[in-house]
């Protein structure tokens, strides 16, 4: 017998018959049979339309349950319990199934069998006695796990698409990759609340030795310790999309690996303070949609560096050629002029250089101009600049240089030349030589970069006309001497 009829039954038959109450119950039994209808209507109508049917007593118990199975649970293990046992929070306010002075709808939590969290949509409205008291609640509900699932990833991908276009955006504002890089990374941070970000190269040398300065943008200032850190789990080789990892002191870091196909591996991090919320699968999520945008302004930003080396370097020798020479001398006049120091320009032309192109070939012609470069390399400081000109011609400038630390360092070139270039030279009547032309600038002298380029080269050619293979400085110098 179901449930319902055995409620009925329950209702309709008493302890003791009698004849009186035979003929009672034969006139009574159209109307069991149609309470028996009207409830079996009721169930059937409610089961339709929701997935959870229920009626509880004043004390919140079930006293019925429909369908059979709700939550993994058996029905009739239900009736007696409290409803409160399927809340996924018993302590949350707003018990739905305590009898309430009107009806009421919401969305809540339950807690399956298994453990499992199911969102339902409960409509609930109290039973009333004869005497129209409250006994009771009644209530069905429908479950809309599924629906909140969507929902929330709906949610959850609408918010990423605005983040997303508010990377864009700021992206959008910058002309050049570098600039895009950085405010790209500072929307980034902004939008899911981080201190700070950073992208950090992952290079390591012969040594296995992390790059001195790894950090290629930032936001603030990547603390060392967060740098140590980020880099100490971003080596691991299972390392994959964003890791949400704590430093010393229980600060908050999310990590992601960004692999541009230009430029070598690079890392995004993003940090947060010890006392802020932990990182969130939704952060994780929006790090990595954003990577991707990351990673092809880090690879246009490496093509774009790779043309202004290109544009401002001699593709055989790598050094500066000659419009890169003169806007870097331009620049650094301006400070010799105020510290009152002087300036050096050297020219440096190789000897018969048509001669060894024509006689020993093109390949021994570029091993000259690679030798010659690398010599000039050596015998300047870091802070100098060394320039191919074009052909045969080099330029160097000695910043706070006079013409008699030029000399010594033209001579070094014009004797150790020779011997570096040698072997290229063997069975030539002649071995390879260099001439070299100084010229000075000493302020408060108003000795343009161009005009200083032609006193010097006037000083080579000078050495040229009188043997080659010697310096020179350019006449009208203070202290002006050749060899």
């Amino acid at each position: 017998m179901a449930d319902g009829d055995r409620e009925i039954a329950a209702v309709a038959t008493p302890a003791l018959a009698t004849e009186d109450d035979d003929l009672n119950d034969t006139a009574c039994e159209p109307l069991r049979t149609a309470l028996f209808d009207s409830r079996q209507r009721w169930r059937a109508l409610a089961l339709l339309s929701a997935d959870f049917v229920f009626e509880t007593d004043l004390a919140g118990r079930f006293t019925f349950v429909a369908p059979e199975i709700i939550l993994g649970r058996a029905a009739t293990a239900l009736i007696g319990r409290s409803g409160a046992d399927l809340l996924a929070d018993a302590m949350a306010p707003g018990n739905p199934f305590l009898p309430a002075a009107i009806s009421q709808r919401q969305r809540l939590w339950l807690r399956a069998q298994d453990g499992r969290l199911a969102c339902f949509y409960l409509s609930t409205a109290p039973i009333s006695g004869a005497d129209g008291l409250i006994v009771g609640q009644r209530g069905t509900g429908l479950e809309v796990t599924d629906d909140e699932a969507r929902e929330a990833e709906i949610v959850t991908a609408l918010r990423r698409n605005e983040v997303i276009e508010h990377i864009l955006w700021h992206i959008r504002q910058e002309m050049l990759a570098v600039g895009m890089a950085r405010t790209g990374l500072a929307a980034l941070a902004n939008a899911l609340g981080a201190d700070g970000a950073a992208v950090v190269d992952l290079h390591r040398d012969a040594t296995l030795e992390w790059r001195s300065n790894p950090v290629r943008h930032q936001t603030t200032d990547l603390p060392e310790e967060f740098l140590e850190t980020a880099l100490e789990h971003l080596c691991r080789p299972n390392q994959v999309g964003p890791l949400s990892v704590d430093g010393a002191r229980g600060e908050r870091l999310l990590l992601a690996t960004c692999a541009a196909r230009l430029g070598g591996a690079a890392a995004v991090v993003l940090w947060r303070g010890a006392d802020s919320r932990p990182w969130e699968p939704e952060d994780r999520a929006v790090l990595g949609a954003a990577i991707g945008i990351l990673r092809l302004v880090l690879e246009q930003e490496v093509i774009q560096q790779d043309m202004a080396r290109q544009a401002r370097t001699d593709p055989l020798t790598g050094l500066f050629n000659r419009r890169a020479f003169v806007e870097e001398v331009e620049r650094r006049l301006a400070r010799l002029e105020r510290e009152s120091l002087p300036g050096t320009i050297m020219f440096l032309d190789i000897d018969h250089f048509k001669a060894i192109n024509d006689r020993l070939g093109h390949e021994a012609g570029d091993q000259t101009l690679i030798i010659t470069a690398n010599l000039l390399r050596d015998t300047v400081r870091p802070t100098d600049l060394v320039a191919r000109l074009g052909g045969d011609e080099f330029a160097v400038w000695l910043d706070g240089a006079d013409q008699f630390a030029a000399s010594e360092r033209a001579e070094s070139l014009v004797t150790r030349g020779p011997k570096a270039l040698a072997h290229l030279a063997a069975g030539e009547a002649a071995p390879i030589t260099y001439s070299i032309g100084i010229a000075t600038r000493w302020p408060p002298a108003r000795l343009d970069i161009d005009h200083l380029m032609r006193l010097a080269d006037q000083a080579m050619y000078e050495v040229k006309r009188s043997g080659r293979g010697r310096w020179n400085v350019a006449r009208g110098h203070p202290g002006a001497v050749s060899r």
